[in-house]
């Protein structure tokens, strides 16, 4: 969107934000985004993310889209690509794209897109009893299970919340045997049976590289 300025120009700052794409995201997924983002050069996509919380909250996710989206179209910004999956809206998220004409990542969560729809498609029954760790989850393990759980006060809550798990999965963006460490650690500490998958960025290099593309 591109605005007057007072002598019926666009001014230089519009005129620049008009040719941006920007990126609304799950904060979950920002490190990923900006990797991918210089992986593919694309200067000109910039990004912005709700707060990571929401993974945990994916009933505030679709109005705060919604805000998000509306006051990117009044800064300018006529080129905006969702960065969620659904995330357990049930479908709220996609009716706020459909309202501002916008498209999001395809699949029903991060964890379908990191390995790939297809290949999640083809291993979700086997995984139904999964607990799916990515390279955040890892770095934030304390902050995102352990305390708000309170898994570090009270163990005993482990079998409550985990009980009806089998294994642990990592979906490893990147190799780092820190968080390897983490992810190993956790199931163990959770009584799961442990396995890594190497999945990098999956379908989310895809989705970018397309909505680098968008015409606004």
């Amino acid at each position: 969107m591109v605005r007057p300025g007072r002598n019926g120009s666009a001014t230089v700052q519009q005129r620049v934000t008009s040719q941006k794409v920007l990126v609304i995201a799950c904060g979950m997924i920002a490190r990923e985004v900006l990797a991918v983002r210089d992986r593919l050069g694309f200067d000109h996509l910039e990004l912005t993310c709700l707060p990571a919380e929401y993974h945990y909250y994916p009933d505030r996710i679709a109005p705060a889209m919604d805000k998000a989206i509306t006051e990117a179209r009044a800064a300018g910004y006529g080129q905006i690509f969702v960065g969620y999956a659904d995330c357990g809206t049930g479908g709220l998220l996609d009716r706020v794209c459909e309202k501002h004409g916008v498209e999001r990542i395809a699949g029903p969560h991060c964890f379908a897109f990191y390995q790939g729809l297809d290949a999640f498609n083809e291993t979700a029954e086997d995984d139904m009893m999964s607990f799916y760790m990515t390279d955040f989850l890892c770095r934030q393990f304390e902050a995102f299970f352990l305390k708000p759980l309170g898994l570090d006060r009270h163990p005993e809550l482990i079998e409550d919340f985990f009980g009806n798990y089998e294994k642990l999965v990592y979906l490893a963006q990147t190799n780092d045997p820190a968080l390897d460490k983490v992810a190993e650690d956790a199931a163990r500490l959770l009584g799961l049976v442990y396995e890594r998958r190497q999945t990098g960025y999956g379908d989310l290099t895809a989705a970018l590289d397309q909505a680098s593309r968008i015409e606004g």
